[in-house]
């Protein structure tokens, strides 16, 4: 299966430490306990209705008690989307258990070609804690407003085929819903791994 090989190569090439694609800047408080930016307090807790990719319709009230990374993309997406959730799949290896506290919410938008049906194909070739989610084009809107998030379809190219330009922006929810830290893509697994770690463990981060 061409995306299977594809997720492998992905990755493969995150593990040698291949670069991505966009750049991040941040600053942090050097007491900090968080390696990640921080920005409990400046967004929105965890709140959606949208279609998960087996087709049923969930809130983010399902998802309660896990730690969750919302990340808006498409699965037609050439490169930034592959290589994160690759990335984002090596950052669960990592954690070990600790990873069945944590969910990787992928909400396309691209929601008339990401059927819950691709997107389930989609998502687990990379990941068994990954979800597809997909929703009407006015609630994919404004759930990526609720963020700060934007995206944007490209025109289209010969053959029909388009790309969507996208933020790609990590967002890092507590198992109360609580929105605590900002990734990017560009983001090391090791900073990933630390927070998250921080999160799922029981008393470790306040």
């Amino acid at each position: 299966m061409k995306l299977l090989r594809f997720a492998r190569v992905a990755v493969f090439s995150i593990v040698l430490g291949a670069p991505l694609l966009l750049t991040a800047c941040q600053q942090q408080d050097s007491a900090s306990p968080w390696q990640l930016t921080d920005i409990s307090g400046h967004m929105p807790d965890l709140m959606f209705r949208l279609t998960d990719d087996q087709g049923k319709a969930v809130t983010a009230a399902d998802y309660r008690n896990k730690v969750t990374l919302l990340y808006f993309g498409y699965t037609h997406c050439p490169d930034v989307c592959p290589l994160t959730l690759a990335h984002l799949h090596v950052v669960m290896q990592r954690l070990g258990n600790l990873a069945d506290g944590a969910r990787i919410l992928f909400v396309s938008v691209d929601p008339s070609r990401d059927t819950p049906e691709v997107l389930h194909a989609y998502v687990a070739a990379f990941d068994s804690h990954a979800i597809g989610l997909t929703g009407s084009p006015s609630d994919i809107e404004a759930l990526t407003k609720r963020y700060r998030a934007a995206f944007s379809r490209e025109p289209d190219k010969r053959g029909g085929s388009y790309d969507v330009s996208h933020s790609s922006g990590i967002y890092v929810f507590d198992a109360s819903g609580k929105a605590r830290l900002l990734a990017t893509p560009t983001d090391s697994q090791d900073k990933l791994v630390h927070d998250l770690h921080l999160l799922l463990s029981p008393g470790d981060a306040k």
